[in-house]
């Protein structure tokens, strides 16, 4: 097993095996680890708080007698990360469990897709009375390296196996013997996929025991598909393998997986090392390092900007869509402002003018005049229009993004003039134009033939200003 601890910038490499670890886990201080050290042949115990850990012994064997599942538990305890997940570790310490991870596979795949052997799971001797056919494989608890494997060529040898797993007190599993070729393994190590195929040289029907030849083999989709498949188990495993054989009669059956404690074969043994440190690394600038690749929660998305206000648009009037602070004008109330569709003729109403501007105003250059429904549109004030024009009844200043026009005809300006103009305040002549003129000046600037229009209507606009004082 490796521990790194992270001092920044500098990354220090501790390595050990699991008997040679002790530790004290907290809630709030993470993980204090003791590690024996041999320095000049005195035994030294080093203390460090590891950041990452890379897991390659295996925490419980019981033919060994080695069981560190304690020492998993307080690493977990004290937070830490690591390759594989600590809680993917702990998983992997029973093989029946394992084996039925690869049970749920099987169902969701087929059997076409993911040849799983057929095994049995017995908890302790008392149900192993006979097996369906012989021979059988039986596997006594949880062993590595072809540990605890006997094959079973007939029923009193399989009593006789019967009667050991009774002594050992523990459980087994049997599975029907597979007259293999040769055995298969597809390793996985982060995004690398390497397949092999082992033959035995001295007869033996473990492949892993005794001579054997082992070559490299392509990687093909249908082998693929089973590290893939076996990798999501547990939340995610950055390093696995899958071993299976193949029978004599061509098909195949898959009989194990391994996660990161899998020994390293064949002839590219330095390449996957460099592998597992290149995914060590990576895995650590995305947990540990400070402003890593992960990308921030905080803005997954652009935020969404309102318009900028000028300094002077809160005494300008209210933005588009809202009502204007206005009293009652020129002959009854006024009609109410219904949200109608932006033209096509003026694009540039939803976004700020080109020079910081304020945001454009709906009258691009004066107000439009409106008549109550039923009743044709009246164009903006020419040079030649009466003063009075501005205010007549049935009219408001509404906010209408219509372009503005430079003229009128004169039925229109006829046609106004026939319409009697019912006694009101200067008062609310005077505001009606104040409003019409400060919606003008926050227009944005067109074409040279637009400003030209403009400027006229300001002119026009304030000669009617002026006249209405001189009344």
């Amino acid at each position: 097993m490796s521990l790194l601890s992270l001092s920044f910038p500098i990354c220090k490499l501790q390595r050990a095996e699991f008997s040679e670890l002790n530790l004290a886990a907290y809630v709030t201080g993470g993980c204090m680890v003791d590690m024996q050290v041999v320095r000049n042949g005195t035994k030294v115990v080093r203390s460090f708080k590891p950041d990452f850990i890379l897991v390659r012994q295996h925490a419980y064997s019981m033919a060994l007698g080695e069981d560190y599942r304690s020492l998993v538990i307080g690493l977990q305890y004290g937070g830490l990360p690591a390759i594989n997940s600590l809680y993917s570790i702990y998983n992997f310490c029973s093989k029946p469990w394992v084996f039925s991870q690869l049970i749920k596979i099987f169902h969701s795949l087929g059997p076409e897709k993911f040849p799983l052997v057929e095994q049995t799971f017995f908890p302790n001797h008392k149900p192993m009375l006979t097996a369906p056919h012989f021979p059988v494989v039986v596997k006594l608890g949880h062993a590595h390296a072809g540990m605890g494997k006997i094959k079973v060529e007939n029923q009193h040898d399989y009593q006789d196996i019967t009667s050991m797993v009774a002594m050992a007190k523990t459980y087994a599993t049997t599975e029907a013997f597979i007259d293999s070729k040769y055995d298969i393994r597809i390793q996985k190590i982060g995004s690398n996929y390497k397949a092999y195929m082992r033959t035995s040289i001295s007869g033996n029907w473990k492949a892993n025991t005794g001579s054997a030849m082992l070559e490299q083999v392509a990687m093909t989709e249908r082998y693929r598909l089973w590290v893939d498949s076996c990798s999501e188990m547990f939340g995610g495993l950055d390093i696995c393998a899958v071993k299976a054989v193949h029978s004599k009669d061509g098909r195949d059956y898959i009989i194990e997986v391994m996660d990161s404690s899998m020994p390293l074969i064949g002839e590219h043994v330095e390449e996957d090392k460099q592998l597992m440190a290149d995914l060590v690394v990576s895995k650590m600038s995305q947990l540990l390092m400070p402003g890593g690749t992960v990308p921030s929660p905080l803005r997954p998305w652009a935020p969404q900007t309102k318009p900028a206000k000028s300094p002077g648009q809160a005494q300008l009037g209210p933005p588009l869509g809202q009502s204007q602070p206005r009293p009652p004008t020129q002959g009854g109330p006024r009609h109410a402002q219904s949200p109608q569709p932006p033209r096509s003729g003026s694009p540039s109403q939803q976004r700020l003018s080109p020079q910081g501007q304020q945001p454009l105003s709906p009258s691009s250059g004066s107000p439009q005049q409106q008549r109550s429904p039923g009743s044709p549109q009246l164009s903006r004030a020419s040079g030649g229009s009466s003063p009075n024009q501005a205010s007549k009844p049935g009219t408001t200043l509404t906010s209408q993004p219509r372009p503005p026009v430079q003229g009128r005809s004169t039925s229109q300006q006829s046609e106004e003039s026939k319409k009697p103009a019912p006694p009101h305040p200067h008062l609310n002549k005077s505001q009606s134009l104040t409003n019409s003129l400060s919606t003008s000046d926050t227009s944005q600037r067109g074409t040279p033939s637009e400003d030209e229009a403009k400027a006229e209507t300001i002119r026009n606009l304030r000669k009617s200003f002026a006249s209405l004082f001189s009344d």
